[in-house]
């Protein structure tokens, strides 16, 4: 199935590549020279099924959308919806990470309390009327430093107590299988062998 992912981020395209596995080729938006949608949403729903909706109309393919984001307590859900441009642009991710922990600099370790959210919506043409949308979390904390050079985004400075260490510690295969991504892309695999 020949899909096309609503994001020109290298890292998620890399990670959904990865998780998809065989019989999915996937494509980010960016090599049709589409750019990114307005995401108007209220929530991880909302935009995911926008940014699908935008990449399926502007391909004529079916389409996949991503938002994620980073959820922390102690910021009543921030950075979430806006967890990419939470400094203030797009994709900046040591600007991002450098942003939380000044705001979080007077926290506790123990109320530094956040989760990964993860929302897929995967429209087969962009007026679908019953998009397939899946969800994962991954509940965790944040640290007071960076720690770890993998991954991408706030990696380094969420730690999983599953783990025992920072998403940026894990190896691809472990972070891929337990994140919210993963988690959000297995139930979306699941939901496709029922169609």
């Amino acid at each position: 199935m020949k899909l096309v992912l609503a994001s020109g981020n290298a890292g998620k395209l890399a990670e959904l590549r990865e998780l998809l596995g065989e019989g999915f080729e996937l494509h980010a938006q960016s090599e049709f020279g589409v750019g990114d949608a307005d995401e108007t949403g209220l929530s991880f729903i909302e935009n995911a099924i926008l940014k699908a909706r935008h990449a399926a109309r502007a391909t004529g393919l079916p389409a996949l959308g991503d938002d994620s984001g980073l959820c922390v307590d102690a910021l009543h859900g921030a950075p979430g919806l806006y967890s990419a441009r939470y400094a203030g642009r797009h994709g900046d991710s040591e600007a991002n990470i450098d942003k939380l922990l000044r705001e979080l600099d007077s926290v506790a370790g123990a109320d530094r309390g956040a989760r990964f959210v993860c929302v897929l919506a995967l429209v087969r043409h962009a007026d679908d009327p019953m998009p397939l949308v899946a969800e994962g979390s991954w509940e965790g904390r944040i640290l007071q430093a960076r720690s770890g050079r993998g991954g991408f985004g706030y990696d380094p400075v969420f730690f999983s107590p599953a783990h025992g260490c920072s998403a940026a510690e894990l190896p691809a295969e472990v972070k891929n299988r337990d994140s919210h991504r993963g988690v959000a892309l297995a139930q979306l695999r699941t939901k496709l062998r029922r169609t």
